[in-house]
């Protein structure tokens, strides 16, 4: 399948550096089901059709279609939102019986708009190949994809993403996968943060995480100040969702105040200096197409404002690694000398991590 369709161009290069720094250890927590998790939360109704009353169809559709049959729109009803979510599924060859689920979050649009995992990088073809089920929600723009204390109208009213995602979600569509209890949690820029905190909220639920470019800290001056710039864009404020800065909620979100509870979950961390590398170059598949001046516009913003972002949580994720080296807790460290906050990175990110995903499932890497 050829979908690579590029719609404005974040930059892509080819070759990394890489340099796992630390390998983590095979010791897992204690197993930790959709069951215990969920408690008496209500569970999700899953759906194969879009619900009758969808307005519009959605962008990200008409590369679903054209994808393997394995690659599946579903729609799950969110009891604590009182909404339907989309999702794009692919789902793991039948014939090789149970196989583990990875959640794959989208960053600050949550995939409504263009920016997201099935229009911008390879991973239904990638994922195809693992054989493992991949869910990849695609609403949940300026979110954070966490429990908000206040609602939104501009946001489309509750924020409880957590609760869905954790709670609400993966009990009766990981039935319906035929899954095997086994489970990864990833997202990159926006959703890196989440893809810390969940694991730290529900310790032993997922056997592996994965951070691409994400800011752990959420609590301190700057990282609050980020997390602003994200909300704002959504017409939010940090407050509404996790209250004042440094109070209790807050502090209960901040990944790199509880990192110790990532202790014993598999862990891939990625981030590059801001500098720009292979995927930024006039040469790059990403610019593909672009008329000369388009190509222009596209570069500039991902060398200048993709190289600042990626510069800020280069600085959050060294901060990161501080932290898990002195309490001894292993990861897989991604720490690229080149490369912006763009999705030609995050795309490599994804072979970067299967590593990682198929150790803790004890899969053939």
């Amino acid at each position: 399948m050829k979908l690579l369709r590029r719609i404005a161009a974040p930059a892509i290069a080819l070759g990394i550096a890489m340099s796992t720094i630390v390998t983590p250890s095979t010791a897992g927590a204690t197993e930790v089901t959709p069951a215990d998790v969920a408690g008496d939360t209500p569970l999700s109704t899953i759906s194969d059709s879009a619900p009758a009353d969808e307005a519009s169809a959605p962008r990200w559709r008409a590369y679903v279609n054209e994808a393997d049959e394995r690659v599946k729109e579903m729609w799950a009803y969110s009891p604590s939102m009182d909404r339907d979510i989309p999702l794009v599924v692919i789902t793991a060859d039948e014939s090789a019986g149970p196989r583990p689920v990875i959640y794959l979050l989208n960053g600050g649009d949550g995939g409504e708009g263009a920016a997201n995992w099935v229009m911008q990088t390879d991973a239904l073809d990638y994922y195809l190949d693992k054989n493992v089920n991949v869910v990849i929600p695609m609403e949940g723009k300026f979110s954070y994809y966490t429990d908000w204390i206040e609602e939104n109208a501009n946001l489309g009213g509750k924020q409880m993403w957590e609760t869905f995602l954790v709670k609400e979600l993966p009990g009766p569509l990981e039935e319906k996968l035929n899954a095997d209890g086994q489970r990864a949690i990833a997202g990159m820029s926006m959703s890196a943060t989440t893809s810390l905190i969940f694991p730290q909220h529900y310790p032993g639920f997922y056997d592996a995480a994965a951070s691409f470019s994400g800011c752990a800290a959420t609590s301190s001056l700057l990282p609050w100040e980020y997390l602003k710039l994200t909300l704002d864009r959504g017409n939010a404020t940090p407050e509404q969702m996790w209250g004042p800065r440094g109070g209790e909620y807050n502090i209960y979100n901040d990944a790199l105040i509880n990192s110790d509870k990532l202790r014993g979950t598999e862990l891939y961390v990625s981030n590059a200096s801001g500098l720009a590398g292979k995927w930024e170059s006039v040469d790059s598949p990403r610019f593909e197409g672009l008329n000369q001046q388009v190509q222009s516009v596209a570069m500039a913003e991902t060398v200048l404002t993709g190289g600042i972002i990626e510069a800020a949580t280069n600085k959050c994720t060294h901060d990161l690694k501080a932290k898990l080296d002195s309490a001894g807790i292993p990861a897989d460290w991604n720490l690229r000398p080149t490369g912006t906050h763009s999705w030609g990175w995050w795309q490599d990110d994804l072979r970067g991590s299967w590593d990682t995903f198929a150790r803790a499932f004890e899969l053939e890497a």
